[in-house]
């Protein structure tokens, strides 16, 4: 009875988890903070253009660089400074048109892909969700039956959010080191650090929940033995 009450403690502060990791892959998403990109200065009191963005649009920020804030061989920012922001969504889903993203078009061929995985992966955080809620209504083996499913998906969902965030990477790397763009600096952003909460808190929660909803396996390999029936000797 105590084991009992002990799994399932577990398998709440499992859940706990996970519902804080769906929090920030949600914020992730749906938020464009997450890297920020700069272009160079050369000299103070003059105007210049920074931008960050996520998987749906890019946001360019006209910041009035003072004499306080420049500082030699370093880019446009910090991205916090006053300044007005003009932001455009990526036509991420409509063929024929030649976006010029960053000024740089297979740029957008990495912002399809992350933002397509992103999907995924808010997908099977749903499909784990709906596990859950019917293993609320469940009692002994129908919970941990709906549990186990649950975990799988919350695991895959973590899977789908590093990938994300990979190509993220990936793309971030390429704009920069491309000449194409007039970007020299970049940071990822708390957009991309709520993405690889989501990732660490999903996969590891999943793959918690899976392994505690499985069937307890015997502590002693003869219990087993102990336990099995006595055959009936004709």
């Amino acid at each position: 009875m105590q084991q009992l009450k002990d799994r399932q403690g577990r398998q709440t502060i499992a859940i706990f988890v996970l519902v804080v990791g769906m929090a920030c892959m949600f914020t992730a998403v749906v938020t464009d903070h997450w890297a920020v990109l700069s272009p160079p200065v050369v000299r103070f009191n003059e105007t210049c253009e920074a931008a960050h963005f996520g998987l749906w649009r890019l946001c360019k920020k006209h910041i009035y660089i003072t004499e306080q804030n420049y500082e030699k061989g370093h880019g446009c920012g910090p991205i916090s400074l006053p300044g007005d922001e003009n932001c455009t969504y990526f036509r991420h889903f409509n063929p024929g048109q030649d976006a010029e993203i960053f000024e740089y078009k297979t740029q957008k061929e990495y912002n399809i892909s992350a933002a397509a995985i992103s999907i995924f992966s808010l997908a099977f955080m749903i499909l784990g969700s709906l596990c859950l809620l019917g293993s609320c209504t469940g009692k002994g083996k129908g919970r941990d039956y709906l549990l186990k499913p649950a975990g799988m998906f919350f695991a895959f969902a973590g899977i789908c959010a590093f990938i994300s965030l990979e190509v993220m990477r990936q793309s971030v790397k390429r704009m920069i080191e491309s000449e194409e763009t007039i970007w020299i600096a970049y940071y990822y952003a708390w957009s991309f650090a709520c993405a690889c909460s989501g990732f660490v808190l999903l996969f590891l929660a999943g793959i918690a929940l899976l392994v505690l909803s499985m069937p307890q396996m015997p502590r002693n390999p003869w219990e087993t033995c102990m336990d099995a029936e006595p055959e009936q000797v004709e």
